[in-house]
């Protein structure tokens, strides 16, 4: 039997309103990837990472144990979970990730933030209060809900002064810069992807990667948001060859990732599709700039095509604390 999409969707809903995101995680974990960085709390610019980074190793957890439950008689039972989750946090108990891929995806973070400072780029840091920004409701259609929550995302940056964000990821992006306008009268916060700041900053590499990279659009960025040079740039500049695939800039093909949690087997069969799409170019690397694209076509395929977040890239040529490439690669490749 098909999943019950309304069940899941209720259940995510439901966490929205009561714990503030659809994949509730506490504070301590949301920002473990900053210790040691120095980061200052607050600030009329900051961060802005919207949980998404630190949300997939759990949300990768649960779609395994959803894409279990498709087609199976379980599936009948998950109006059960939707109940009990009223009451106790389901997902801290279904969803447990390794710690490996919790680290992958945190050092990302880490990665970006070490790109900002060593182009000079001054931010801060909301820490416990760098809430999610509702990608994943506005996806599934839940206006009202989701209208109640970007009020409660308004209210804290302007709590804290906030008068411009840097977003870490595509669909953070999209949410504060063409969404948050359009359901909060005078939502007036300037924001810009990461890529963006790096890319008019200036930033310049401190060395040159000789290396070829199939690169793989955000559909958000490229055709929402305009994000579509900035990364080229930024790689082409520290010495990248890209390779660009059949479908990409602003009519790039998805990656199967924003209904994975309702629909796991036909999310898997787009995903299959753009890699093999990625492979066609003859590139040897791929990069992805969005958490639910690095996780669903890694997914995808199944270690045959070394893929990762185009921080890493970056962070091997503009920074001093740059990984080995071998060590990079060979992580890449048995992590997935």
């Amino acid at each position: 039997m098909p999943l019950p999409t309304g069940d899941i969707v209720g259940l995510m809903v439901d966490n929205l309103e009561k714990r503030g995101s659809v994949f509730p995680l506490s504070a301590k974990k949301a920002t473990r990837w900053a210790d040691g960085l120095d980061i200052p709390h607050g600030g009329e610019t900051v961060l802005y990472t919207g949980a998404m980074y630190q949300l997939l190793p759990y949300i990768i957890a649960m779609v395994k144990l959803l894409a279990r439950v498709e087609d199976t008689f379980l599936a009948n039972w998950v109006f059960m979970g939707r109940f009990a989750n009223r009451f106790v946090n389901l997902s801290a108990i279904g969803a447990r990730p390794s710690r490996a891929e919790i680290e992958r995806y945190n050092q990302i973070l880490r990665n970006i933030a070490r790109l900002l400072q060593q182009a000079g780029v001054e931010f801060g840091y909301l820490y416990e209060d760098d809430l999610y920004a509702g990608a994943l409701a506005y996806d599934m259609g839940v206006d009202g809900t989701l209208r109640t929550h970007a009020k409660r995302v308004d209210a804290t940056l302007r709590k804290h002064g906030v008068r411009k964000v840097i977003t870490l990821d595509p669909h953070t992006t999209n949410m504060l810069r063409s969404v948050y306008p359009t359901m909060i009268d005078g939502f007036d916060v300037e924001v810009k992807s990461y890529l963006e700041v790096l890319a008019e900053a200036g930033a310049e590499p401190l060395q040159r990667i000789d290396e070829d990279v199939v690169i793989h659009d955000s559909c958000l960025y490229a055709r929402s948001e305009g994000v579509i040079d900035e990364p080229r740039r930024l790689l082409e500049r520290a010495g990248y060859t890209i390779n660009e695939p059949r479908e990409s800039r602003n009519l790039t093909y998805c990656c199967g990732g924003p209904i994975e949690a309702l629909f796991p087997s036909k999310s898997h069969d787009v995903a299959v599709e753009r890699v093999k799409q990625l492979r066609g170019t003859g590139g040897s690397q791929v990069t992805t700039m969005c958490p639910m694209c690095l996780a669903s076509l890694a997914k995808a395929a199944d270690g045959t095509l070394p893929m990762e977040d185009i921080s890493v890239f970056l962070t091997r040529a503009y920074t001093l604390d740059a990984p080995d490439a071998s060590t990079e690669k060979k992580r890449s490749i048995s992590e997935h």
